[in-house]
């Protein structure tokens, strides 16, 4: 039976990078950010997200993410709410990517919230990333065109990386290409996961 291996870390830790390390060795990779964006297209989140937060956050019919998001990020009522439709969509889209996965061994199942969610609880194992705050704080200045204090506040809202950490199986440090190459080669050796490109 497949495996479940949950990757998490921080905002701007690196995790997609990390994720796609794994993808290179032939490991199929969910990445639930990603998916949810797609899924937050479907008639039936978006009928939901109409009903909750009214006709201001669209556009011509279409939703507009950063006028949500402004909604949600400081209001902690509003972001739960916005979970609630979200999040049961995910996971029963995951369940159904699950299924035509069966056949291999392991598969990587991303998300920034894997403990926030409680959906560590179904992994095998778990992945924490690692990398200095500063560099963190610069990858998402640099990615989201946004400022210092806005990256915080984000930061505010995740776990921080101590309790991902005493909760994980693994951690891969990601300050530098070398010490992520690194992390994995010593995760697919434990898992005895052959190297597609070593």
């Amino acid at each position: 039976m497949v495996k479940i291996i949950g990757l998490t870390g921080g905002i701007g830790s690196g995790k997609t990078t990390v994720a796609n390390e794994f993808a290179s060795h032939g490991i199929p990779v969910y990445i639930t950010d990603q998916e949810a964006k797609k899924l937050m297209q479907s008639d039936a989140v978006l009928n939901q997200i109409r009903e909750e937060f009214g006709e201001s956050v669209f556009e011509n019919d279409v939703l507009i993410r950063e006028r949500l998001s402004e909604i949600v990020f400081n209001n902690t009522i509003k972001l739960a709410k916005l979970n609630s439709i979200v999040h049961p969509a995910v996971k029963q889209h995951f369940k159904q990517w699950l299924l035509e996965h069966q056949k291999d061994s392991f598969i990587i199942y991303e998300s920034a919230i894997l403990f926030e969610s409680g959906s560590y609880k179904d992994c095998d194992f778990i992945i924490n990333v690692v990398t200095p705050l500063e560099i963190r704080i610069e990858r998402v200045i640099s990615r989201d065109k946004t400022t210092r204090n806005k990256v915080l506040e984000r930061m505010k809202n995740q776990w921080n990386d101590e309790d991902k950490s005493s909760k994980s199986d693994f951690i891969i440090d990601n300050s530098s290409v070398e010490a992520l190459k690194l992390g994995i080669v010593k995760i697919l050796n434990f898992l005895g996961i052959k190297q597609m490109n070593s």
